[in-house]
């Protein structure tokens, strides 16, 4: 537009004064050129060349300044100056068709990149989808196979208990009938002697008295209870069941932590940050405290007093998970912290001063700031796990897949970095190295 009101001012700067006269007498006219009305006489009495061109852009947006220029020069016979205009036209609408051309072009190129992100962003999710699918399933092979054992291993045990107490039976049974059957044997020899002496009085006067009863056992006390059959089954039933329900949850806490384990991100350590005292290996991915302090620049970013080091990536959105393996320790401190928190002098990590933490002290007590932290047993590796829009920071065991404590209700505002403290170095009783592993979503 400026170079269009440019050349307008130009070519009318080349007519004479009646020219000039002649042409705003034009403009004057409604209907100078078909479609356009024209420009109030009061605003054209006094206007010089330049105004004059400011009423007709005003007037006319677009080309139609140019189109009413053109047409009133012809009014006047200066076809000189129509065919200098006519030049420009040409030139200006072909750089203006270039121009939109182009933009055109990138607006297109960008489409289609952006369309490309999309597919890629779309293999990506479905990539990850079958990952996951492939792990579930193998988790759910491992898990029901594991139940199916359990399930032949207590129908073997329950076959065998329920054997053991027939054959108890059978050979509480088996004796008992040999003792009748003896018994039987010791009356029938009785009966028969008995038989064989009819004519022998005194024998018959011995029979006849009560003490020729031979002693048995009372038969009517004696019974076989059934056996308990029904209560083996029911115990085995409630064992399983039991065993089940374990197994179920155990399922349940791999199956989270493995949606978990999806949010993984590569975590290294920034050694602008860490205290002098400690050592980081070369790959970033570990540390440990020394017994010598370094000679080490105090930037701002630098802890000065606390055996702490930050993570080299920060984070504002979204999810994300690492894991550290802690085996041998007998103290560290884990989790996140906001990118403002304070680094110099001592520190008190809690979620007031942009700390959400947790850590062992003394080898076996895992705390959390103002709670004493119930673990099952020494945890070997740490998940950390954070939701930015949820406002929470999850920490697990990653061998069991339980969660060790969690923090709701952060509200973060501000960027966070993963904080690692593998503590002080204790005469070399805490020289093990805090290690950043990778993320196995098949362990």
């Amino acid at each position: 537009m400026v170079k269009l009101t440019e050349e307008l001012w130009k070519t009318l700067q080349n007519l004479r004064e009646d020219e000039f006269g002649s042409f705003k007498w034009f403009l004057k006219q409604d209907e100078v050129l078909e479609g356009f009305s024209g420009i109030p006489v009061a605003r054209l009495e006094k206007a010089n060349r330049l105004d004059t061109v400011d009423l007709m852009v005003q007037k006319y947006p677009g080309p139609g300044a140019l189109k009413v220029t053109l047409e009133v020069l012809h009014k006047i016979s200066r076809n000189d100056l129509v065919q200098g205009l006519e030049a420009f036209r040409k030139h200006h609408y072909r750089n203006h068709e270039e121009a939109n051309k182009a933009e055109l072009g990138d607006k297109l190129k960008l489409m289609i990149q952006e369309r490309q992100m999309k597919i890629e962003e779309l293999k990506r999710a479905a990539h990850l989808s079958s990952k996951s699918a492939d792990r579930h399933i193998a988790d759910s092979e491992r898990v029901f196979t594991a139940l199916l054992q359990s399930v032949q291993a207590s129908l073997h045990n329950l076959i065998e208990a329920i054997s053991e107490k027939r054959e108890t039976t059978q050979k509480r049974a088996d004796g008992l009938i040999q003792e009748l059957e003896q018994e039987i044997s010791e009356l029938t020899e009785r009966s028969v002697k008995l038989s064989r002496t009819e004519d022998d009085l005194d024998f018959l006067k011995s029979c006849a008295s009560p003490s020729a009863v031979p002693t048995t056992r009372n038969w009517a006390e004696v019974f076989i209870p059934p056996p308990p059959y029904g209560s083996s089954v029911g115990t085995a039933v409630n064992q399983l069941v039991e065993k089940f329900s374990k197994e179920k949850e155990k399922l349940i806490s791999k199956a989270k932590l493995n949606r978990v384990q999806e949010s993984a991100r590569d975590v290294t350590l920034d050694p602008d940050t860490a205290n002098p005292f400690l050592v980081l290996s070369d790959d970033r991915k570990q540390v440990y405290c020394g017994d010598v302090k370094r000679n080490q620049p105090d930037n701002p970013e630098r802890f000065n007093v606390a055996r702490n080091v930050l993570g080299k990536q920060s984070f504002s959105s979204g999810r994300f998970y690492y894991e550290v393996r802690v085996k041998g320790m007998t103290s560290w401190d884990l989790g996140v912290v906001k990118e403002s928190i304070d680094r110099k002098g001592s520190i008190t990590p809690k979620p007031e001063n942009g700390f959400w933490t947790i850590c062992l002290r003394n080898g076996n007590e895992y705390k959390a700031p103002g709670v004493n932290l119930r673990v099952k047993h020494q945890l070997q590796k740490v998940g950390v796990f954070v939701d930015y829009e949820k406002g929470s920071v999850s920490f697990y065991d990653v061998d069991s897949a339980e969660i060790i404590h969690c923090f709701t209700e952060c509200g973060f505002t501000e960027r966070l970095l993963p904080f690692f403290s593998p503590s002080g170095h204790q005469h070399g009783e805490n020289s093990t190295p805090l290690i950043i592993s990778p993320v196995s979503y098949t362990d």
